[in-house]
């Protein structure tokens, strides 16, 4: 984390602007979030990857797959996790069948790249689904699951299988897809309450990583509203935009900031 953050009395609307919503009155707005750095940050990068490892998750297209893009373009050896390999195209990068509501796949994966290359340096946790938009009382129990256990079971579980490799040296990164509908500080309302937990649930894995695990360097970033299958052509911001913070935040040298939520290379209020 970065030093103390005191608590600021501050509008919800400079959160991370993924939220569609009505407009609501300011007092409604209103909410006490931790203030974050209004000046810019010199944060350590890596100008290379090369000998090191990602793994990279939902990596069959949209964010997924320009993450896995701009990985290899910077010189790592990347796995691209995928339910099914045959959607995964380029041949440099390794394919994983990798479902990750799967325990056995999620195993198997880890077990994978380490007999193949005995480290992990990133994990990119980009897999998810979109609920059925609903309020809580109209939500099928199956949606709520399917969500719950693909946007945030999903990551725990393979987050803690990849442990020994991302702390095997200092400076293991992952890097979390979360979104702004998850964000605490931001209204709770309009549908989606599968989608925003498992979200706010994934910024909490973020801050339990960073407090927990001293050498691994765990951050949390909201992509924005991207065109992909979940936004069923309304988002504004291309695959490609989306994914420029996530390959920024797996550039990150130990020193540089962890168990933070990030937008466009820019810190958010969680």
């Amino acid at each position: 984390m970065i030093g103390d953050r005191s608590l600021a009395f501050t509008d919800s609307r400079g959160a991370c602007p993924e939220t569609h919503r009505d407009t609501v009155s300011s007092a409604q707005q209103a909410v006490f979030v931790p203030a974050v750095p209004d000046t810019p940050m010199e944060i350590p990068l890596y100008d290379t990857l090369e000998g090191q490892v990602a793994l990279v998750t939902g990596a069959t297209r949209g964010i997924g797959k320009r993450i896995a893009d701009g990985l290899v373009r910077h010189g790592a050896t990347v796995y691209a996790g995928a339910r099914d390999t045959d959607d995964i195209t380029g041949g440099d990068r390794h394919t994983l069948e990798l479902d990750v509501t799967v325990e056995a796949q999620r195993v198997s994966a880890i077990d994978r790249i380490e007999s193949d290359v005995g480290r992990l340096d990133i994990l990119v946790n980009n897999a998810g689904v979109m609920d059925s938009r609903e309020s809580l009382a109209d939500m099928p129990t199956e949606t709520i699951d399917r969500t719950l256990t693909t946007n945030l079971h999903g990551p725990i579980h393979l987050t803690k299988h990849a442990l020994d490799l991302l702390l095997a040296r200092p400076g293991g990164r992952v890097v979390n897809l979360s979104s702004g509908l998850g964000a605490v500080t931001e209204p709770q309302s309009g549908g989606m309450p599968a989608y925003r937990i498992s979200k706010t649930g994934l910024n909490g894995l973020t801050r339990y990583l960073d407090g927990e695990y001293e050498a691994l360097l765990a951050n949390a970033v909201c992509p924005g509203y991207v065109q992909t299958d979940m936004t069923d052509g309304t988002a504004p911001r291309t695959p490609q935009k989306g994914a420029e913070t996530p390959i920024w935040l797996a550039r990150f040298r130990p020193g540089a900031p962890s168990g933070e939520f990030w937008r466009d290379q820019s810190l958010k209020a969680w």
